[in-house]
């Protein structure tokens, strides 16, 4: 039987952050299901604010929002469109390439299996477990920064990486909770429970919480 403690934690945390702002690749897939639009706006997100990526996903998918309609946009059109995300001018090269990648080997479409989101450039665990996980309803877990703090402060995990992370997270979280499981992290970590002195005081699942690593709180 799975932890106690682990079921405890995520019921509390699925009703809490259901008020809480979701994070922006949630809200997109929420608003369209579309796994293109999912796929990039987690290439944009990267080293990316939440806001910044909402307002170049939106602008960049105005002009395009299938592959074939991407290609007919400049490399300094999706430039203009995406500034001022992180690397815009290295994620617009990404953008095309990947587009033309999606056209060549997969008619147009984004691919619903792991291995083969891998294979796109600029595309890692990350980026692909979430579309599978948001964009095809897939059970899979998307592990970030917030993620991984956050599992390793709670104890349910004990890792060095966010990859070991995502395969210890399998076998203590039930299967159930995988695909929200990114959601109900990010929004935790962004409201709560912070980098550096996480808002303890104010936490929902405090008393349930080890605190692992913490040493200033508020």
């Amino acid at each position: 039987m799975k932890d106690q403690r682990i079921i405890r934690v995520l019921h509390c945390l699925q009703k809490v952050t259901a008020a809480w702002e979701a994070p922006i690749v949630t809200q997109l897939a929420r608003e369209s299901r579309s796994p293109f639009v999912l796929l990039i706006s987690t290439l944009l997100s990267l080293r990316t604010k939440d806001d910044v990526t909402a307002a170049a996903t939106e602008k960049l998918i105005a002009l395009a929002n299938t592959p074939e309609a991407m290609l007919r946009l400049s490399d300094q059109t999706i430039r203009k469109a995406i500034y001022p995300v992180g690397f815009y001018r290295n994620k617009a090269r990404t953008i095309r390439e990947v587009s033309r990648d999606l056209l060549n080997r997969f008619g147009g479409k984004v691919p619903g299996s792991l291995d083969e989101l891998l294979s796109l450039k600029g595309v890692g665990r990350k980026s692909a477990n979430l579309v599978l996980a948001l964009g095809f309803g897939m059970d899979t877990i998307c592990v970030d920064t917030h993620v991984h703090r956050i599992s390793n402060r709670l104890g349910f995990v004990r890792t060095k990486s966010p990859e070991q992370t995502e395969y210890d997270l399998r076998e203590v979280l039930p299967r159930r909770y995988w695909s929200n499981y990114n959601t109900w992290m990010v929004a935790f970590g962004q409201q709560i429970c912070r980098p550096i002195s996480p808002l303890c005081s104010q936490c929902p699942v405090e008393t349930l919480c080890p605190k692992i690593g913490v040493t200033r709180s508020r």
